[in-house]
Parts: C-alpha cells; sequence; structure tokens
C-alpha cells in the first residue's frame, strides 16, 4: 500500500507524529472521540478524520458505543484494541517464579507461580519459566506475543538484558536472557531488575505518571526502584538502586556477594533467617524457637508472621533490620527527595512492627526539607505486583519508546523494535 510506505519511510513527517499521538490519546483514555482528538491536538476535523481512518485499518482502534451529545448528533467513540496483542510477563525470585499474560492495556488475564530456587541456573530456570507460560498461552489459545518482560532478581544491565555479578544466581553472570525469550517467542524483550517491576506496578496503581518514588523490597534480599517524575532512574549500567551491598558501618559480616558488611548481610530475610537459627540454638525460646522444634523452616516470611504474633525473637530481628534499613533509607532521602517511599517484601510483610523502625530512623537522619511532605506506606499485598510492573515496562516500551520504529508494520517485531 501506499500509504503504509508514506508511513514507514517518512518516521518523521507530520503525518507520522500526529498518527502516533492519536493512537496514544486514545490508548491512555485522554480522548475517546474525533472532536475530543482534534480539541487536543489542533488538527482540523478533516485531518482527525483521514488519521482515525488510518489508525483503523492498521489495527490499532475501532468504533466503538456512542458518546453523550453536546447538542448535536451524538459522537461515536473510538476505543484502542487492546486485546490484539499478549504481553508475557515472567518475574522471577530467589526462591519462586510467577509468570503471567496481559493484554495491551496492562490488565492480566492469567498468571500462574510455583516456588522455585534461582540458583539451579538459567538453562533449567528459564526451561521451566517458559514451559509455564506455554501452558498459560495454550489455556488462552493465543500465540499472538507482543512483547515479553523479565524480572531478575540481581543486577541487569537493560541495554543487553544481561545479568551481571547476581550474587545469589550461579551461573547467570552475563547469561544472554533477552535472546533466549526472542528466539522462543519472535518477540521483542525488556530484561530488568525485580525492584524495578514493583516500582511500575506501584506507579500504575497510583496513576502517578510524575511522581518521585522509591520502592524498597526487603526480602530475601534488599533493593530499591527509583522513580524519578513518574520515569525509572536506572543510571549508566542498570545499577541504581542496589543497596543490598552499600557497607553497614561496624559490621564485617560476610555477605553472599564476598563482601563484608553490606546492607544485605545484615538486615537481608537471608541474615534475619541466620540470626534466628543461631538465637534458638543458643537456647531463645517462643512461637518461633517451637516452630523450628517442630520441623518448620524458618523463612524471612515466617520470621514477619511471628514478629506480629507478638514473638520476642522475631520482633527484636525485625526491629534490627528496620533500623539498619531505615539509615541507608535515609540516605537516599536526602540525596533523592522523594515524595514517597513505598516498603514491600517478605521482611516488610511484618507491617507496623517494621515500618514504625523505618520512619523513625528516616525521619531522625534525614533533612527537615527532605521529610516535610514525605510519605513512607506498606506495600499491598498483592502478589499480582510484579507481573503488573512487567506489563507496564513492555507497555512503555512498545508505546512511549519504540512505538515510531514498528507501528507502520502493525505489530513489533524484534527487528523491527531493536535493541534499547
Amino acid at each position: 500500500m501506499a500509504k503504509e510506505s508514506t508511513l514507514r519511510f517518512g518516521a518523521q513527517t507530520d503525518e507520522v507524529t500526529s498518527l502516533l499521538r492519536i493512537v496514544n490519546l486514545v490508548r491512555t483514555g485522554e480522548a475517546a472521540t474525533r472532536p475530543e482528538i482534534g480539541r487536543l491536538t489542533g488538527l482540523g476535523r478533516g485531518v482527525v478524520t483521514q488519521r482515525v481512518d488510518q489508525a483503523i485499518e492498521m489495527g490499532f482502534l475501532e468504533d466503538s458505543d456512542f458518546g453523550p451529545s453536546s447538542g448535536g448528533r451524538a459522537p461515536r467513540t473510538l476505543r484502542f484494541r487492546s486485546e490484539q496483542g499478549a504481553i508475557v510477563v515472567c518475574a522471577l525470585g530467589a526462591l519462586h517464579m510467577r509468570v503471567g499474560i496481559a493484554d495491551l492495556a496492562g490488565r492480566i488475564v492469567v498468571e500462574d507461580h510455583q516456588e522455585w530456587d534461582i540458583a539451579r541456573g538459567p538453562a533449567e530456570t528459564l526451561d521451566a519459566t517458559l514451559g509455564m507460560v506455554d501452558a498459560l498461552l495454550k489455556k488462552q489459545r493465543t500465540r499472538n506475543v507482543w512483547a515479553v518482560a523479565v524480572g531478575l532478581p540481581g543486577p541487569v544491565d537493560f541495554s543487553s538484558g544481561r545479568p551481571v555479578a547476581p550474587p545469589i544466581m550461579p551461573g547467570w553472570n552475563g547469561f544472554d536472557v533477552r535472546r533466549r525469550f526472542e528466539q522462543h517467542f519472535d518477540a521483542p524483550v525488556w530484561v530488568d531488575n525485580d525492584v524495578n517491576l514493583l516500582a511500575l506496578s506501584e506507579r500504575a496503581r497510583r496513576g502517578d505518571t510524575q511522581g518521585d518514588l522509591i520502592y524498597c523490597k526487603v526480602g530475601s534480599g534488599i533493593g530499591a526502584g527509583l522513580l524519578s517524575h513518574g520515569r525509572l532512574h536506572r543510571g549508566a549500567n542498570g545499577a541504581a538502586g542496589d543497596i543490598g551491598h552499600v557497607r553497614v558501618s561496624e559490621s564485617d559480616v560476610l555477605c553472599r556477594c564476598g563482601k563484608r558488611g553490606c546492607l544485605e548481610a545484615v538486615a537481608g530475610g537471608w541474615a534475619l533467617v541466620r540470626d534466628a537459627e543461631e538465637a534458638i540454638a543458643d537456647g531463645a525460646s517462643g512461637y518461633l524457637a517451637q516452630r523450628a522444634a517442630a520441623g518448620e523452616p524458618i523463612s524471612p516470611a515466617s520470621i514477619a508472621r511471628a514478629a506480629e504474633d507478638g514473638d520476642a525473637l522475631a520482633i527484636s530481628l525485625i526491629q534490627h533490620s528496620a533500623r539498619v534499613v531505615g539509615a541507608a533509607i535515609a540516605t537516599l532521602v536526602n540525596m533523592f527527595n522523594p515524595s514517597t517511599i513505598v516498603i514491600g517484601g517478605a521482611v516488610a510483610a511484618a507491617g507496623e512492627v517494621f515500618l514504625a523502625e523505618v520512619r523513625q530512623r528516616v525521619y531522625e537522619l534525614s533533612l527537615p526539607l527532605a521529610t516535610r511532605d514525605l510519605s513512607i506506606v506498606q506495600s499491598p499485598d498483592d502478589e499480582r505486583e510484579p507481573v503488573l510492573g512487567g506489563a507496564e515496562l513492555a507497555r512503555e516500551q512498545l508505546f512511549e519508546v519504540t512505538f515510531p520504529r514498528w507501528f507502520a508494520d502493525g505489530r513489533p517485531s524484534v527487528a523491527s523494535v531493536g535493541k534499547p
């Protein structure tokens, strides 16, 4: 088609720019009718009609119900065809994996999860992950995958999609995670740190596209996702927010990364399990000790639950962790000046037992101006968060970053999207 050729090779023309904007106005809900599009873009009625017809022909938009009348004939509303493609999300944790399928509006259609040790290595882990995804796609009777988002519990070079020296992921260093998924789905793939997905999920839940927010995950490990004016701050190589390996003063505890005195080695979930086992071996009593004596394994989640139930040992462990984490967060507050800090993860699931100590430390150690309007809250207890965040990552990359590269084809591909 001549029109398709014009769009394909004139990616910087006013025609293409206005067409992309119109699709995104409808996609984000900013405009629902042709008159609304005209008012927001300043385009004439005839041009709006032409561009909308193009978007409908290309499969991005379609006519929907009639909208309310303002005195004349009721205008026909438009809708973005979010069902035309699927987004695959694979959120891998230290001890679990969660996969999901979302539509192009970010709504989760189906999901699944299972316990899994990430230390089993990339080959076995990704085979199991892809098997779970294929089962979900078969259940939905679709292979129309437009994008894949993968979250990993370690440092990730976002530009290459490869983990970099992840402390708890032996065999993963430099592994080409992106290529493994590209080969399987023939769709563009984005790989990021798992806490960044959680930060994006929080942004979507709040509907705040311009906020300054820190999402701090305190689970088996510790990490932070940084949103500046609504955008992820990854740093030069994707290492921004990796607070789990900052040095804690007066500590020389050996960390899993091989260094000593890391925040994670003092206050992370695996460190709490270590300290709980040592305390019980030394004669500590209480509910946590009783459950351990009954053969139940101690985990960060079980320590958090025991603290909520009033177990003295668990409370002391949780509060110590919170004080040390709070001091690290205070440094971020002074440097980053966020409006909101969201605390999540298995250890932080202890609720106010953890949160109160964090708040006290942050307000004690941060500058008054930086904390004047600061809100410190707990993340909602929603296991779907990483899947929602992965869908947000894919949608952002598809429609805000790479859209001009592939929209003339009607759908993205590995070749048209290219690399970040």
